[in-house]
């Protein structure tokens, strides 16, 4: 199976094999929102997915 590609673009694995990814909300709609709130927006979050997730989207990036 491919890995989805357009997925992976969003995505970032780290050596220990965590999964990051930008924090949802933060494309548009910014200019009036708290500087704190557009810092914290661009700091890449944590992303929680199943092993069945994982097999489907990134078959070639993890083990």
């Amino acid at each position: 199976m491919k890995t989805n590609k357009s997925f992976t673009k969003r995505l970032k694995v780290t050596k220990t094999g965590k999964i990051l990814a930008r924090a949802p909300g933060q494309n548009h709609f910014n200019a009036r929102a708290k500087s704190s709130k557009q810092l914290e927006g661009k700091r890449l979050a944590s992303f929680s997915m199943t092993s069945r997730e994982k097999a489907r989207f990134l078959p070639g990036l993890l083990a």
